[in-house]
């Protein structure tokens, strides 16, 4: 999904290494390293936290009050990717009173994916001007006035529109969440909130058509959107109260406007302040670097493409899996949402694999540390193992739909298979997103960046063309072409997982 921008990095305004050298640029944060570094300790009223306990500092708030905020982005992220899939449930009562056809209908869930896609590169580089908080604040805001227009709309015009604006919105908790768990959580802490964050834009998916099965078969198709305006709105409430400002750099400038204010020395200045570019710059920046990345690194560009994949076929599915359990069981509309369940809780299974290939990574790390490497120290290929995994359980889960959709088999069977490919899928995908901003730390905000951008490319166009797919080629060869095309994916983690290091030393953007 457009997913799909998790885990984001912390911004740099560097537009290369040797920009980074220069005294007269300053980065905002490095985000694999303490956001205190960039600070240099021989400036006497440069703001910096006071110690590493400073109670300022987000990372010293208790861990269940930093598991709550955690807890409240990631359901905001599951809303609005949930937003995205129920949408589909409405296309027959679409079809009916706006006398259109599916794939016109289908537009409403292009359009808002495109949006989901677009939107990050103008609220990340916003959120490092003016902090999470506004932007959580302003975008969910907007988000709950886009969602009246399609509960209201008359024909099918409003409704892409408005879906467009809708996923734009909602954006902000795809490009801005990710950079919240790394405000709260310390490198050696991340693999687990990042487990959680990194898997609710694919729960949202798969709950969608489970729910609104249920409303668009007994209720008007608009009970969708009031049901999520109330979502929304208690969410914002939620946020307003609950959910604290947490970037260093904004908390570090509201620091050192506050200690002027004190003491009447003007000298005391937060790193944020020093910084010449404009938004304007940060923008452009945002829009080009990621493009930048998918031509110049080929670990990027692969594991952007693999994971865009994934997303493409998840969207698919929820067309797909109409015609299949229509097609060969009879399902009614409310059966063949609960039919996502399978997906929803092969996700649910690889959230709980967490522990073990947390223990595989310290295992890696102390491997490392016996061979003469830094103590503690760990290379970005040591978070693939879960890819790795992944990439064979999701070709594996698609032959085992594709060949157990026949009338004859119970249909329960299909749904185990797409279970497998669930679990597959999270793990891929929290193995891409933490390799990612691993193996580029300078630039690891742009890279997740690339990676949602393909990634609503994808999601955006495979619906198209998915149930059309389904109905020529049939159930069983439709899925293994999708299954096919995996296989031609799954060696890049592995490879990158052997390789990667060798690679990244001839990079002119990772980390060497």
């Amino acid at each position: 999904m457009a997913v799909g921008q998790d885990l984001e990095a912390h911004t740099q305004h560097r537009e290369d290494n040797s920009e980074a050298s220069s005294p007269e640029k300053i980065s905002l944060e490095s985000p694999l390293e303490d956001p205190t570094d960039c600070i240099d300790p021989e400036e006497d009223f440069e703001v910096r936290w006071d110690d590493h306990n400073d109670p300022a500092n987000p990372q010293n708030k208790s861990k269940l009050h930093r598991w709550f905020i955690i807890c409240v982005v990631s359901i905001g992220t599951f809303c609005v990717t949930y937003t995205s899939s129920v949408y589909t449930t409405t296309y027959q009562q679409l079809m009916d009173e706006f006398h259109v056809s599916e794939t016109v209908a289908t537009l409403g869930l292009t359009s808002f994916v495109c949006g989901l896609g677009l939107g990050p590169a103008l609220l990340a580089p916003l959120s490092e001007f003016y902090g999470r908080r506004p932007i959580y604040l302003c975008s969910l805001a907007f988000f709950l006035i886009w969602l009246i227009p399609s509960a209201v709309a008359r024909n099918i015009q409003t409704m892409i529109i408005a879906r467009f604006f809708n996923g734009l919105a909602g954006s902000a908790f795809l490009s801005v969440a990710g950079g919240t768990v790394r405000d709260l959580f310390a490198r050696n802490e991340l693999q687990a909130p990042m487990m959680v964050y990194s898997a609710s834009p694919f729960l949202g998916p798969a709950l969608g058509p489970a729910v609104g099965g249920f409303i668009n078969q007994f209720a008007s198709w608009r009970w969708t959107f009031y049901t999520l305006m109330i979502w929304s709105g208690i969410l914002l409430i939620c946020f307003f109260f609950f959910v604290p400002e947490t970037y260093h750099p904004v908390l570090l400038r509201d620091k050192a406007v506050r200690l002027r204010k004190e003491t009447g020395n003007h000298r005391f200045q937060a790193p944020l302040e020093k910084i010449t570019h404009s938004v304007l710059d940060s923008v452009l920046m945002s829009c080009t670097r990621p493009l930048k990345l998918l031509y110049y690194e080929h670990m990027v560009l692969n594991l952007c493409l693999f994971s865009a994949l994934l997303m493409g076929i998840l969207y698919l599915f929820f067309g797909a899996f109409g015609v299949v359990f229509v097609g060969a069981h009879q399902f009614q509309l409310w059966q063949v949402g609960l039919t996502f369940l399978g997906i929803f809780v092969g996700m649910i299974v690889a959230i709980g694999l967490d522990p073990i290939f947390s223990r595989n990574y310290e295992n890696l790390v102390r491997q490392r540390e016996t061979q003469g490497g830094e103590p503690g120290g760990s290379e970005p290929e040591f978070r693939l193992p879960p890819a790795i995994v992944g990439s064979v359980l999701v070709p594996v889960g698609l032959f085992f739909f594709g060949w157990t959709s026949y009338k004859s088999v119970h249909w329960i069977v299909p749904i185990i298979g797409s279970g497998i490919f669930g679990l597959g899928e999270v793990l891929l995908f929290s193995g891409i997103f933490t390799f990612l901003v691993d193996a580029y730390p300078t630039y690891a905000a742009s890279a997740l960046a690339a990676n949602s951008l393909v990634r609503s490319c994808f999601g955006a166009s495979f619906p198209l063309f998915g149930n059309q797919m389904y109905e020529k080629l049939g159930y069983q060869w439709a899925s293994s072409l999708l299954a096919f095309l995996s296989i031609l994916m799954m060696p890049f983690p592995y490879i990158f997982y052997k390789y990667g290091k060798r690679i990244r030393a001839n990079s002119r953007h990772a980390k060497s």
